[in-house]
Parts: C-alpha cells; sequence; structure tokens
C-alpha cells in the first residue's frame, strides 16, 4: 500500500509539545514504525516512514533516542502508548487546545 501522506497534520504535530519532556522550541513529527494490528498499522522498513496518521510530537533530543533502541521497548519504559496517541492527535487535527490537553494527559 501507498504510504499515506497528510502535510497538514505534520504541520499540526510539530506545533505541540514533545509528548516526553514539554519542550516546544524544537518539536519534530515523529513516525512510529512498529505494527499494532489492533490499530490497523503495518510494519515499516527500513528507511520507509509509516503513514502520516501515525505520527506524534517529539523534540529533536527525545525523537533521537526514540529510534537508537528498540522502539517499543522505548514506548513501554515510558508507560506511554504511542499508536494511541497518534490516533488521538489525528482525529483532532488542527485543534491546537485540545492536542496540547492530550500531550499534556500522556506526559
Amino acid at each position: 500500500m501507498k504510504r499515506q501522506k497528510d502535510n497538514k497534520h505534520l504541520d499540526f504535530i510539530r506545533s505541540l509539545p514533545c509528548v516526553i519532556c514539554l519542550d516546544n522550541t524544537s518539536t519534530e513529527a515523529a513516525h512510529i514504525r512498529y505494527a499494532d494490528r489492533q490499530a490497523g498499522k503495518r510494519q515499516t522498513g527500513m528507511q520507509e516512514k509509516s503513514d502520516d496518521a501515525f505520527a506524534i510530537p517529539l523534540c529533536g533530543e527525545c525523537h533521537r533516542a526514540q529510534h537508537g533502541t528498540s522502539e517499543r521497548a522505548w514506548w513501554n519504559g515510558k508507560e506511554i502508548d504511542p499508536v494511541k496517541l497518534a490516533l488521538a492527535l489525528y482525529r483532532i487535527s488542527g485543534d491546537a487546545e485540545a492536542g496540547t490537553n492530550i500531550v499534556q494527559a500522556y506526559h
């Protein structure tokens, strides 16, 4: 299947604070790579991004940490379900107040 892109959603994600440290000066749209069959998300291969619906806000430092180890283990250590977070943000994409509230609830 062809990757689903949504530049407006990525801009929205970049406008939110990092879900880990709440830094809002250098937020990046971090894509979740691992599969989640319950959410209909397939595993992505090397050098392949998932659909933009599966992006979450991370600062540059946290984004590098996410990809620097086993991604699933990293998220488990943070006690955050990134797929659930990504889908919640995608559902309200464009609503800055709701997005910030969701990020703070996960932090």
